[in-house]
């Protein structure tokens, strides 16, 4: 396993390599990014898995300064988990000038959902995943679906800008209790972790009606935020979408996905489930 620091010895290596897949990730690693390196593995003839917590995603205020650096533990990880490159570039290294001065602008959905709280948060996502294509040249690329929206904002910027990549979304990895693996776990007490179930209990509820056929999205979304804001959550959301496009749910729409954000304690999470309905 390589652990590569700069954009010109990776280059080097990639040009003796055929199929590449890349895991684009901040690091401070789980489970579920361990999942999306093993099915990067079946898709490719190497695996690079780029660590690189990205200031220009963070809004004022957010925890850039004190997201977990823990790239000693990522690469023992990621060493066990058949990874052949991890790429840790220091900020000098991809943002040559200090600040970046061009960037990959998505369009609407980007103020939907989690950018109605954290604006310009898909524009840094985008410039930056635009930036490790660039350097990487990857073949195929894995994003988790727990972050649906981004994965969204990345398939259509993809499309968009006719990247010659395949993107694969990666299912969410659980713990027991339900809750959707994230390195942003860590900020909770032992307590706020088993209440954290809270939130994919309440989606899968909603899902449950509607496949039995409650078609009153409002309905349930409210409901839902009641429960949760009943039990200390703060709710930034708790919205229907059609699945493919993220645009608002409509009664005929047979692909739907529930994305919630809400904040216990002061950590931010976020889940979703999808729901397929047959006609």
């Amino acid at each position: 396993m390589h652990l590569i620091h700069t954009i010109t010895e990776l280059r080097s290596w990639r040009q003796e390599v055929k199929r590449v897949a890349l895991v684009p990730t901040m690091g401070n690693l789980h489970e579920g990014h361990l999942s999306l390196v093993r099915t990067a593995k079946a898709h490719a003839d190497a695996v690079v898995v780029s660590i690189f917590v990205n200031r220009i995603q963070f809004g004022v205020g957010e925890d850039f300064d004190r997201y977990p650096r823990t790239l000693e533990q990522d690469v023992k990880k990621l060493t066990a988990a058949g990874a052949d490159v991890v790429f840790a570039p220091a900020e000098s290294e991809l943002y040559p000038n200090g600040m970046q001065r061009y960037f990959v602008e998505p369009p609407a959905i980007q103020n939907e959902l989690c950018g109605r709280s954290r604006p310009d948060h898909f524009r840094g996502v985008a410039t930056v995943v635009t930036k490790l294509f660039n350097i990487v040249q990857p073949d195929v690329a894995c994003f988790g679906k727990k972050d649906y929206q981004q994965l969204a904002v990345i398939k259509g910027m993809v499309q968009d800008l006719n990247m010659n990549i395949e993107i694969i979304p990666v299912e969410i990895e659980r713990a027991e209790t339900g809750l959707a693996l994230s390195s942003r776990n860590g900020y909770l007490t032992e307590d706020e972790r088993v209440q954290a179930a809270q939130l994919s209990a309440c989606l899968r509820n909603m899902a449950k009606a509607i496949e039995e056929g409650n078609r009153d999205f409002a309905a349930l979304e409210n409901d839902a935020v009641m429960y949760l804001q009943q039990h200390g959550w703060q709710v930034d959301y708790i919205e229907t979408r059609q699945a493919q496009t993220l645009t608002k749910a409509q009664i005929s729409d047979n692909h739907l996905v529930i994305v919630a954000a809400a904040v216990l304690g002061s950590t931010r999470l976020i889940d979703n489930i999808e729901v397929c309905l047959s006609h």
